[in-house]
């Protein structure tokens, strides 16, 4: 693959979600959890959301559990957290993981296009983001403590 436009995933209502329906904008993916200490970003993700998506883009959440069991609920659980504390509309996917062999193609694509510090390719903790560009091409790759409003920049930069 060489975009992520190629890969398919799971909403997290079930169905497939060819990422093809997001051609040409600017995308980024995160994994996400419930109970991180990081979980407060979903309202700094939300925020970039709605200020950016009429210019073109896409937040997409991916639900992860490999973290210190981070997110152990279902997909029905996981909307509804979502949904009720922090008034999330982006999409999310299905769980998956992003390590290991049993990582999502999407994710294991990622790491590969982007390493993270010293060039190791493993996902450290939960809300590490990947900015895609209208291209399908990753952009940048940021670590969980990198806030959502602080990459506001290069996503304007992104969008054109």
């Amino acid at each position: 693959m060489t975009t992520a436009f190629e890969f398919d995933a799971v909403g997290i209502d079930g169905t497939p979600q060819p990422l093809s329906q997001y051609a040409g904008k600017v995308l980024l993916v995160v994994n996400v959890a419930s109970k991180c200490g990081f979980t407060p970003q979903y309202e700094g993700l939300e925020a970039l959301w709605r200020q950016y998506r009429d210019r073109g883009l896409v937040v997409l959440g991916f639900p992860c559990d490999q973290f210190g069991h981070q997110e152990p609920g279902d997909e029905a659980e996981i909307r509804n957290f979502c949904s009720l504390n922090y008034e999330v509309d982006f999409p999310l996917f299905a769980k998956v993981e992003v390590n290991g062999a049993g990582a999502h193609p999407l994710w294991r694509w990622l790491k590969g296009e982007r390493p993270g510090l010293l060039g190791t390719e493993a996902i450290k903790w939960n809300f590490t983001k990947f900015l895609v560009g209208r291209d399908g091409r990753v952009i940048r790759r940021y670590a969980s403590t990198d806030k959502p409003e602080a990459i506001a920049t290069d996503i304007e930069a992104a969008l054109g």
